[in-house]
């Protein structure tokens, strides 16, 4: 993908290639982190970020733990959420705002270690983005713990904007 075709987090992504291999992912989830600071606070490690897929993990640490010692449900949503949330953001163009909807999260079993956040965008989904001026999509996502499983079923719609708002006419 040529550069004048990226969009605004493309090109800060890409940014990041100069940094050596073993420092990028950190610097990756730092970068985010410092971008969107509330999803810093889950510290979650961006694994994957294209414009097809975005993979976040968020690891079964004390400060995101809940009363059993799994992951909370806010940490859980939150990756859902920030997977659905940066695979519009690497498609949504730079004159549009992404902003979420709608969104349903079902917990259907207690997870197993560390939460992980699959999110993907659809050939089609991503054409209609650069399209048109706004819009709204949903966006897959499959949550999965460390044995494989999903414990949480999610549905996340998300829209998009134009950034500023057209002139009012009197």
């Amino acid at each position: 993908m040529s550069s004048t075709s990226r969009n605004r987090l493309q090109r800060q992504l890409h940014r990041l290639e100069k940094v050596p291999s073993f420092l990028r992912p950190w610097a990756q989830s730092f970068l985010l982190g410092r971008a969107v600071p509330y999803t810093g606070t889950s510290q979650m490690r961006y694994e994957v970020m294209s414009s097809e897929q975005v993979v976040i993990s968020v690891a079964n640490r004390r400060r995101v733990q809940n009363h059993i010692e799994g992951v909370h449900a806010v940490a859980t949503t939150l990756a859902a959420e920030t997977a659905t949330g940066m695979v519009m953001g690497m498609n949504v163009r730079d004159d549009c705002l992404p902003v979420v909807k709608d969104m349903h999260v079902k917990f259907k079993k207690r997870g197993v270690g560390a939460m992980r956040a699959v999110a993907t965008l659809t050939s089609e989904q991503r054409v209609l983005m650069q399209s048109s001026d706004k819009g709204e999509v949903t966006v897959a996502v499959v949550v999965t713990d460390d044995s494989g499983n999903q414990p949480v079923e999610c549905e996340f719609i998300w829209a998009w904007i134009p950034s500023k708002r057209p002139a009012k006419i009197n």
